[in-house]
């Protein structure tokens, strides 16, 4: 119920901030972020000078989004656009290309300081497949090989990548609206003391789980894995619209076997049956990581909020 009640008054925030944005208010900067882990990040360096747009709302996935009139609307009409880059938001890529000619584009993966990671597969890390099945699968698989593309985009999931972010949105806004440079500046400078503490808050809740092995349906946390160390086995691919067969889940079960995982992570879309099925016969516990804040309402605390509820999930599921 409080979910929902966030959920809406995210709702609502959001529906203020596009009809801002629409207006111009104030002269404010027109400034787009993509998904809610950017939106958060762009709205603290923002704060006090205008309000972001958001495209990808509520609990739509980036890897499965349509482009809405609104959202091109949106656009059209922006100074700025931040996206992360093909491998996330892959329904950005032409639209941009056709919508937002008098926008600065900035692709996020393409930022001093971010380090990047190649996307895994094999062994015990199943490929990463989109929702639309395994024909989709291998239709993005060429598109990414083409477009050079063999990044893991979860790049936020990183701490240091999200001050290295920071500090390229105070760049590019200052440089589109000079009037407030001094203002991102100082924005950016407390929101990279703000993620400083953040990290080290996460690191001391993680700290006693980081040899326990776990797995994950949706092999997303790899910069989070990194950065704090932690031991992720493997993964499980699974698309959450479609039960998988006895065959698959036999697969599933003797994975979770074969590692010795402590804990099986999945995420908000998967029913909990699903996950109790994947892990009979096992001493594996279950949890659920939200990496996109599906259950978030956005703003500039949303980040925050996400990156604690992934470290306090890790280590409640991992410490019993």
């Amino acid at each position: 119920m409080l979910q929902g009640i966030g959920a809406l008054a995210g709702t609502m925030v959001l529906g203020a901030a596009r009809r801002a944005f629409a207006a111009g208010s104030g002269g404010a900067i027109r400034a787009v972020a993509s998904i809610k882990p950017i939106h958060s990040l762009l709205a603290g360096v923002m704060a006090g000078i205008g309000e972001p747009a958001l495209l990808v709302q509520g609990h739509a996935s980036p890897h499965s989004y349509s482009l809405k009139p609104s959202d091109a609307a949106l656009l059209e009409e922006a100074d700025l656009v931040f996206w992360v880059g093909e491998p996330v938001e892959t329904f950005l890529e032409r639209p941009l290309q056709a919508l937002s000619g008098r926008a600065e584009v900035i692709e996020l993966l393409e930022t001093d300081g971010v380090s990047l990671l190649a996307s895994r597969g094999g062994g015990l890390w199943e490929p990463h497949r989109h929702e639309g099945g395994a024909e989709a699968e291998a239709d993005e698989a060429v598109e990414a090989e083409a477009h050079g593309h063999g990044l893991d985009g979860h790049i936020w999931l990183d701490p240091a990548n999200a001050k290295a972010i920071v500090a390229r949105m105070a760049g590019a806004l200052a440089l589109q609206d000079p009037a407030h440079a001094s203002r991102y500046s100082d924005n950016a400078a407390a929101l990279r003391a703000r993620i400083d503490a953040l990290d080290r808050e996460m690191a001391t809740w993680l700290a006693p789980v980081r040899d326990k092995p776990f797995i994950v349906f949706h092999d997303a946390y790899q910069y989070l894995e990194a950065h704090f160390g932690l031991n992720a086995m493997g993964s499980i691919t699974v698309n959450p619209e479609q039960p998988p067969s006895a065959e698959r889940l036999a697969q599933i079960q003797a994975k979770i076997a074969g590692t010795g995982a402590v804990c099986v992570f999945a995420e908000p879309q998967f029913s909990e049956a699903l996950v109790r099925t994947a892990t009979e016969g096992s001493t594996a516990r279950s949890g659920t990581l939200d990496p996109e804040a599906t259950d978030i309402p956005p703003g500039p605390d949303l980040y925050f909020v996400l990156m604690r509820n992934l470290a306090r999930s890790l280590a409640t599921c991992l410490m019993k």
